[in-house]
């Protein structure tokens, strides 16, 4: 599958599934109360931690491994299902002394409905990692949007009737068993069943170092949460569970389908050519122009689109969204930093560079917690600044990116993106910062921001041009085809 087809069943893939996210979320945010969302962000957030672990990165092994043989696809089986059922016991176990902490006993019986999920995940994981390593992205995107709908329409319905913050867990539970049932499907027949230990040290040598990672990131960034839910209450964690859900959809929207990609991308011309700095720097550039424009249109547009797609009685989330979207900017221009070094094989550097950010990271929100609700977005945009900074430092001295380079993309990407968010900048003057209309303010400011984007880019010359020559003739011809 060529590099553009897969981007494409990629989007598709996390389009389909977002559109349905979206959706659902507006519907619960209607059903449930933030207090009641917050003790589901913060049960999921405790869990998160176990999450990274239920494989220790055997799935990324099987994704890299140049020659899978039988003992190595058995080795990355039983290192799945084996810390699955692990992990499905300690979240048993650890649902009473968490409800106790945080003096919620609803927390109980969502984390024992989750604590299903470890068991059942590896009948999908194994599978799942196959695919990715094949760039069999259609199939994915099968799985994915089968399971992801059969979960949110069982947390609403569940929520329709009654249930509480339950219904959110019970809908997890629902997307991981489709998904196990598909991946089955999926699964090649020549892939054993029975678990087998011959290989398992070399499964298990490169994904700790993987995992590492992976749990120290998920420990800097799920502080916001865990902190508020100690230190404000859990209707706090709620507002910043919305706030970062709203500005987090370009992480949705663009990043997950391609970093999906980009890894097996930046691998092969690693292998090939020995580097994937201009193949780095180009991505680079497509996500800052893309990804600054959203940004600055969240900013503005924060209001309208917080009470369309969750009500008003998320109003006090909106200055935080507007922080949020903020630091994020910040971070972007570093987004690609990790997948580049993984897929150099600078595992050890890349672990270095998370620590720093974590520890760094972690201090900032800590003290925006103890203050307040909004001062964690303040201290969410400094510790992004910072973050950005460590990455690109670390990343320039392992893969030797040209700094001038990046430095004429990125310029490149701010004015097309500050543009872009000229439309939505005059909708926020000219109708206030908290419009009473939640329609008009979005309806003129995304198709403006967008024509202008396109122009801008057109005028500065952007990376970007390229692939707008590549889709406007197809385009064209479909509009003359209608």
């Amino acid at each position: 599958m060529t590099t553009r087809k897969a981007l494409a069943f990629s989007f598709l893939d996390r389009y389909s599934a977002l559109v349905i996210a979206v959706a659902s979320s507006a519907i619960l945010a209607r059903l449930l109360t933030p207090a009641e969302i917050g003790i589901f962000s913060v049960t999921m957030v405790l869990l998160s931690y176990i999450g990274n672990l239920r494989d220790l990165g055997a799935g990324q092994y099987l994704l890299q491994e140049k020659e899978l043989t039988q003992d190595r696809i058995r080795a990355t089986w039983t290192v799945q299902l084996g810390l699955g059922l692990l992990f499905s016991v300690v979240v048993l176990m650890a649902a009473t002394p968490a409800a106790n902490f945080y003096a919620e006993p609803r927390m109980h019986d969502i984390m024992m409905v989750l604590a299903a999920n470890f068991a059942i995940g590896p009948f999908g994981s194994l599978t799942y990692a196959w695919l990715m390593r094949e760039m069999r992205f259609e199939s994915l995107a099968m799985m994915r949007f089968a399971s992801v709908l059969s979960g949110a329409i069982t947390s609403v319905l569940l929520a329709w009737h009654g249930f509480g913050p339950i219904s959110l867990a019970y809908g997890n539970l629902v997307t991981a068993l489709v998904n196990a049932g598909m991946a089955a499907f999926f699964r090649p027949p020549s892939f054993p069943w029975i678990p087998g230990f011959r290989e398992i040290r070399r499964v298990l040598s490169f994904g700790g170092r993987m995992t590492a990672n992976t749990v120290i990131n998920t420990f800097s960034n799920s502080a916001p949460e865990v902190l508020l839910g100690k230190l404000q209450g859990m209707a706090a964690t709620g507002l910043y569970s919305r706030a970062n859900g709203l500005a987090s959809m370009f992480h949705r929207l663009v990043m997950d389908a391609t970093l999906s990609v980009a890894l097996p991308l930046f691998a092969k011309e690693t292998r090939e050519s020995g580097n994937a700095r201009q193949s780095f720097i180009l991505a680079t550039s497509y996500v800052t122009a893309i990804g600054w424009s959203f940004f600055l249109g969240v900013f503005f547009l924060a209001s309208p689109a917080i009470r369309l797609l969750y009500g008003s009685q998320w109003d006090g989330a909106v200055e935080l969204t507007r922080l949020i979207a903020l630091g994020m900017a910040a971070g972007i221009p570093a987004a690609l930093c990790p997948t580049a070094l993984l897929a150099s094989g600078r595992v050890t550097a890349s672990l270095k560079a998370t620590i720093m950010v974590a520890v760094q990271y972690v201090g900032f929100i800590a003290v925006g917690a103890v203050l307040g609700l909004h001062f964690v977005g303040y201290a969410f945009i400094l510790a992004n600044l910072v973050s950005a900074s460590i990455w690109l430092t670390v990343t320039q001295k392992e893969i030797g990116f040209d700094r001038r380079q990046l430095g004429r993309t990125l310029l490149h990407s701010a004015m097309a993106a500050v543009a872009a968010a000229m439309a939505p900048a005059l909708v926020f003057f000219w109708l206030g910062a908290t419009p009473d209309d939640r329609i008009l303010p979005l309806a003129i400011a995304v198709p403006g921001s967008i024509a202008i984007f396109v122009a801008a880019v057109i005028v500065c010359r952007h990376p970007l041009l390229r692939e707008l020559q590549r889709v406007w003739p197809k385009l064209a011809s479909v509009g003359q085809g209608a």
